[in-house]
């Protein structure tokens, strides 16, 4: 489904000459197929699945935004610009993302249900988290709630 909404859109870019767009597109189909590939030599045929194409959503997302981080303090705002219209395209392909408050009630329902009670169980909360919320759930705050609630 994801797939196909990426390469309709580059279809549409392309017809509609939204530079950005297409650049941007192009790259994730790239990056796409490069994880098809590997996906395929550890015995996936079909490639990757669709919560790994939404981690792999929200990585190039953070990589922007470390760009952007960069080139803001290099004074280079014609570059901080690329790399937002950039996220913008990105983000059309993720679903809603949960906020702060939304993030911290299912870390403390899924601690509840794990019944996990110390630092050693974070790494059981994680992966149900990353199972259950791909594409949703900022994983970098969700590890340091996580860790919080634990400790």
């Amino acid at each position: 489904m994801l797939r196909s909404d990426l390469s309709e859109a580059l279809k549409q870019a392309l017809k509609q000459k939204e530079q950005t767009a297409t650049s941007t597109l192009r790259l994730i189909l790239a990056a796409l197929k490069d994880r098809d590939i590997a996906a395929r030599s550890k015995g996936q045929m079909e490639g990757i699945e669709e919560a790994e194409i939404l981690e792999m959503l929200q990585k190039m997302i953070k990589q922007r935004e470390e760009s952007i981080a960069a080139f803001d303090k290099g004074g280079r705002p014609d570059l901080v610009e690329k790399e937002r219209a950039e996220i913008e395209v990105i983000r059309r392909f993720l679903p809603q993302g949960l906020s702060e408050a939304e993030s911290q009630t299912v870390i403390d329902e899924t601690i509840a249900e794990l019944e996990a009670a110390s630092i050693k169980d974070m790494g059981r909360v994680m992966a149900l988290l990353k199972e259950r919320y791909p594409g949703r759930m900022d994983f970098s705050l969700a590890s340091r709630l996580v860790k919080e609630r634990l400790a």
